[in-house]
């Protein structure tokens, strides 16, 4: 399942089943992976995967994590770039710099980062144009 390319780095093919970092465990290095990930340890480096990643109560990440959708209860510490939607549960803790598609935070979460917002940036830019006033010009062309 999982193959060494580098001394510090692992990744896996396998995009069927869920990787899971168990709560007790402890992961220093970096991570590339195509199947989606359960973290309920700890993670300390670099999660790199197309595969959404859930982490629980008791799990945390102290690093990067670069992927494309992200739910959290538990803790993150670092840069985190998602292409989609970052989930935040009542007991989630997130600092450092966010970059996302979406945004949904329940109340009681604390969010304390720099986050931009890719994907409404170029939705709000597409409605102003659609409700941009048209001129005199374009009125009698």
């Amino acid at each position: 399942m999982f193959s060494d390319t580098k001394k510090g780095k692992m990744t896996t093919d396998n995009t069927s089943q869920q990787n899971i970092i168990a709560q007790g465990t402890t992961i220093v290095g970096d991570i590339t992976s195509k199947g989606a990930f359960r973290i309920d340890g700890t993670l300390q480096g670099t999660l790199k995967t197309t595969g959404k990643v859930v982490v629980g109560k008791a799990g945390t990440i102290k690093g990067a994590l670069e992927g494309v959708n992200a739910d959290f209860e538990g803790k993150f510490s670092g840069k985190l770039k998602l292409s989609g939607t970052l989930s935040l549960k009542s007991s989630a803790h997130i600092e450092g710099e966010v970059e996302v598609g979406k945004l949904a935070v329940e109340q009681g979460a604390t969010f304390n980062a720099v986050c931009s917002m890719k994907g409404a940036v170029k939705e709000l830019n597409k409605g102003e144009q659609q409700q941009r006033p048209r001129t005199e010009t374009e009125r009698t062309a």
